[in-house]
């Protein structure tokens, strides 16, 4: 699944604008997209602005403006922040999905308080884009919440999509987790294969 990398802020369009918050956030309804750009950058300065960055995510319809708000609200990076990106996997907007997992990705210590509930979601589609996430998370739990999912996830194409990056990630803990999941789902070809892969390489690195 490709992915939009690189949401670096851009360099605001006016610095007229010097006084707080306030008149950015004003202007974040302009009728230029240059200025709703700008006000988008210099809102990544003011964590209190994640509820409004969000809220102008929904109905942004200029690429160049919505990557500003998500390179704000990557560089805010707060919790807030990060459950807001969260919900954008609900989207049906594709772009906004995968620009919203992009940005996750270089949130490591936030994702931790929100990657559980996106690994137990009721919905199986956001449950693989949550594992998306993983793919190039840095942080120490991501063989334990994978291999969590795999014990408890009853959909093969999420423990699919979780096999794939465990085969990145896998440590000797994963042995056993995988060893189940091929037994759980016998006679699923991929399950198979991706799970003879990651034990086949925890056999090579032993």
């Amino acid at each position: 699944m490709p992915l939009m990398k690189h949401f670096a802020a851009p360099a605001a369009d006016d610095t007229s604008l010097d006084e707080g918050p306030d008149a950015w956030l004003a202007q974040l309804a302009a009728p230029e997209a240059a200025a709703r750009r700008a006000a988008a950058h210099a809102l990544g300065d003011w964590p209190e602005a994640v509820p409004v960055l969000l809220c102008a995510l929904d109905v942004e319809t200029e690429q160049a403006v919505r990557s500003a708000l998500l390179a704000a609200l990557g560089r805010i990076g707060n919790e807030e922040a990060a459950a807001g990106l969260a919900a954008c996997l609900r989207r049906e907007d594709a772009w906004l999905r995968n620009a919203a997992i992009e940005v996750l990705r270089g949130l490591p210590g936030q994702v931790a308080a929100v990657i559980a509930h996106l690994l137990v979601d009721w919905d199986r589609d956001v449950r693989i884009l949550a594992v998306g996430i993983l793919d190039t998370l840095r942080h120490p739990s991501v063989e334990t919440w994978l291999l969590q999912l795999i014990e408890a996830d009853g959909d093969v194409n999420v423990c699919g999509a979780a096999l794939d990056v465990l085969a990145e990630v896998a440590t000797d803990d994963a042995r056993a987790p995988v060893t189940r999941l091929l037994e759980r789902f016998d006679g699923e070809p991929y399950i198979a294969f991706a799970g003879k892969l990651v034990l086949g390489r925890l056999a090579r690195s032993a």
